[in-house]
């Protein structure tokens, strides 16, 4: 038996022990004038190739490396219900993500439809399946970069990868899987911690799929470990939709990049109808801001970020392997960095966990480029994914701002920023939120600025004014609202030092001038930096960027992740001590 790639449980926030991976070969088939489902696609019909699932066919992993446009393509695979299964009440098929509009039908009935091409979405399909015999699984995936009404991220709207866009990501790029669970389950946790309370507040959302079934007599409950050790145990009656609880944690051992302490929860709901188990994890940490800076656990903190786009060699969107998504958090420590905006992507479920469980903070961003901001429906599209995003990644603690939005244009509707930005911080309150990084505020709680200026001198004049108490620069855009004095402020985006001495033509790219050598670069580095560490009324910085991506060749390590220079050299300047937590702390 062939290996089955990306083999990893890929919730592992909400993990059932009993799951079939369908990762794998499938087979493939393009349709470029979207006319599969009138040809019957979905009911028999020849597909021409074969793919290798998780991976887009663009990439290389797929077997596939097409490149070109794709309107719309079509999977087909064959799969059999586990014997163990046969008492199971329920059958669940989940997707990780697919790019951008999915239609499923299983056994040639529909199991339904689902928009967005970032978030997770589950189909119950206990009455489609024959769980005797051979089921026939087909998904369509319409994928149209070019409308202006699909966020596409850093994938390219034009037929070639150019400058900072790169190879496009087309259907399936997350795993597929399929699960058992009893007529009553958990649909989703959200947990907040109290740590100054030593509380955890739970919420369990409940799921059925069953037509006039009402609420069932049943409980919920709860356990927590600390390092295979029980520190708390709760059990209530469970209520429909929603059961709620306060957990104790007493004398919480907090989470922070010097001691990602995580603590296990497992959950049993009980009902007449059955049992559901699932496994889970939490951090207990606070984040708040205040004296314009951000404030982990009541301390000062200086977020020494870098830009990651998430971009591989031969998976593009998609790690090669989940130790591919561990390495990358340990190539930026290792540089010196404490986190990372994840940029202009929704990442992976299982890159979060490894960012919980080795200390790495980092900013939930979504993929808004390719959205036309001043379009009527640009609302309903984009709120729709995003609140799934803040459903998914809710309960991450490594996640200390979400950013819904990048370098937002000047002709952009700045009541979808405000409405996008207010709507966050509804959902959820206990972390800042940034309206847009970079260029056009609106409302937010962090003021931002991208500043690729390669001149240090220069750069430094920028915020001599902030230093002072005053006005922060801010980019230069007429509709751009100005810093406030006191105002959490950070440079989410500078350097992009160009560096590819092996480059022999033009078609590499980069910000300013090339560095002669290996002295100037580092030279420019350490400046740019500098000015931002110094500086007193600064909270952080995010360098651009951890990796090369494709012909953008300004990372620090290459796109195959080779250190161009010693990452000790990087780590003495990025690790410095910041002139906020000097002052902040005495």
């Amino acid at each position: 038996m062939s290996v089955v790639p990306r083999p990893e449980y890929p919730r592992p926030q909400l993990v059932r022990r009993d799951w079939l991976n369908l990762n794998g070969e499938w087979e493939f088939s393009e349709d470029p004038g979207l006319s599969g489902e009138a040809r019957g696609l979905h009911e028999g019909g020849d597909f021409e190739r074969r793919i290798i699932v998780p991976f887009a066919p663009e990439s290389k992993l797929s077997g596939i490396g097409k490149t070109d446009f794709m309107p719309c393509v079509w999977y087909r695979r064959r799969f059999r219900v586990p014997e163990q299964w046969s008492d199971s009440s329920r059958l669940l098929l989940h997707f990780g993500a697919v790019d951008y509009e999915a239609t499923v039908w299983v056994n040639g009935r529909l199991a339904g439809n689902h928009r967005g091409g970032y978030t997770p979405f589950r189909f119950d399909i206990t009455e489609l399946v024959n769980r005797e015999g051979e089921n026939t699984l087909v998904v369509r995936a319409v994928d149209d970069t070019r409308s202006g009404l699909q966020p596409t991220g850093k994938q390219s709207i034009a037929y070639a990868s150019a400058g900072c866009r790169y190879t496009r990501t087309t259907g399936i790029w997350q795993t597929v899987w399929l699960e058992p669970v009893s007529d009553f389950s958990i649909d989703h946790v959200r947990m907040i911690p109290s740590p100054h309370e030593g509380k955890l507040r739970l919420e369990a959302v409940i799921y059925h799929q069953i037509p006039g079934l009402g609420p069932s007599q049943g409980t919920l409950k709860a356990t927590v470990k600390a390092e295979g050790r029980v520190v708390s145990r709760q059990t209530v009656e469970a209520a429909f939709p929603v059961t709620a609880m306060t957990l104790d944690v007493p004398e919480p051992r907090l989470w922070s990049p010097d001691d990602p302490f995580l603590y296990d929860l497992e959950l049993i709901l009980e009902t007449e109808a059955g049992a559901d188990r699932v496994e889970s994890y939490f951090g207990m940490r606070s984040v708040k801001l205040a004296n314009g800076c951000l404030y982990l656990n009541g301390e000062p903190l200086f977020q020494r970020l870098v830009l990651d786009q998430g971009f591989y060699p031969d998976g593009i969107y998609t790690a090669p392997s989940d130790a591919a998504l561990r390495r990358d958090i340990e190539l930026a420590q290792a540089a010196g960095f404490n986190g990372a905006r994840l940029h202009e992507k929704v990442f992976e479920p299982r890159f979060l966990m490894w960012a919980d469980r080795l200390g790495y903070l980092v900013w939930g961003e979504f993929p808004n480029w390719g959205l036309d901001h001043k379009h009527p429906a640009a609302l309903e599209r984009f709120v729709t994914e995003w609140m799934d995003v803040l459903q998914r990644d809710f309960n991450h603690p490594s996640i200390i701002t979400w950013c819904p939005f990048n370098e937002t244009p000047n002709d952009q509707n700045p009541e979808l920023l405000r409405t996008v930005y207010r709507l966050t911080k509804a959902i959820d309150p206990t972390r800042p939120v940034v309206d847009t990084s970079g260029y056009v505020h609106v409302e937010t709680d962090v003021y931002t600025v991208h500043n690729y200026n390669q001149n240090v001198a220069e750069f430094s004049v920028a915020y001599e004014p902030l230093a002072q108490g005053k006005e922060g620069w801010r980019n230069p855009h007429s509709n751009n609202a100005p810093h406030v004095v006191g105002q959490p402020y950070l440079v989410d985006e500078y350097g992009g030092i160009w560096w590819n001495p092996d480059q022999k033509d033009d078609k590499g790219w980069g910000y300013g001038a090339r560095p002669a050598n290996e002295e100037e670069f580092f030279e420019r580095l350490r400046g740019l930096t500098e000015v931002l560490l110094n500086n007193p009324n600064i909270c952080g910085f995010c360098y651009t960027q951890l990796t090369d991506v494709e012909q953008e060749v300004n990372g620090l390590y290459t796109y195959e992740r080779v250190a161009k220079f010693d990452p000790k050299r990087y780590r003495q300047i990025f690790s410095a001590p910041a002139a906020i937590e000097s002052r902040l702390r005495t």
